[in-house]
């Protein structure tokens, strides 16, 4: 008794649907289906993969369903890589009808990259200018309050000062300045 084997639709190129395998803990995705729709050969993908450094030691034949319902060994990539692979297929060599798509793609894989590698130097940046800003701020705001603290402080002794001021200290402050005359002889 064979287990059915559940399939989803994570994209679609050029009307056909690009399915993973729920039950593999790799979700790959088969090539020739692909290589089928944008009508590129598949043979020349295939070697093309076995060519690249890196995901050659990614591909595997792996038992799918296929668009008959029935399991076959197709040729896979794991589904992390399947973008990064669609994005080296040259516009030109597709069929007439998926051009435009492959190339809207093509152009959607730059744009993204542009706003993964721009963008994050610049969010670096102007997080480095704003975490600059906040240390002046804070500086200011630090030697503001030690003179605040200073001020305090010395109006805490002027106001301690007032406290113990006596009627004895006032008097003293206005006593009238008595200067001996001398008598008369």
């Amino acid at each position: 008794m064979s287990q059915e084997v559940k399939v989803k639709t994570i994209a679609k190129v050029n009307d056909v649907s690009i399915q993973v395998d729920h039950i593999s803990v790799e979700k790959l995705v088969p090539i020739k289906p692909l290589c089928e729709a944008i009508g590129v050969d598949f043979d020349s993908q295939r070697q093309k993969l076995r060519e690249d450094e890196f995901l050659n030691s990614t591909t595997v034949l792996s038992t799918v369903v296929a668009a008959d319902g029935k399991e076959r060994e197709m040729l896979c990539l794991p589904y992390e890589f399947i973008f990064g692979w669609l994005f080296t297929i040259n516009p030109k060599n597709v069929k007439e009808e998926a051009r435009e798509s492959v190339a809207k793609y093509r152009i959607e894989c730059y744009r993204v990259l542009f706003r993964h590698f721009a963008m994050q130097s610049e969010y670096l940046s102007e997080k480095q200018i704003l975490i600059d800003e906040k240390i002046e701020e804070y500086q200011a705001i630090q030697k503001d309050f030690k003179m605040t603290k200073d001020r305090l402080s010395e109006a805490k002794k002027a106001l301690d000062e007032a406290r113990r001021f006596s009627f004895d200290d006032w008097r003293a402050k206005h006593q009238q300045l008595t200067i001996p005359f001398p008598e008369n002889p």
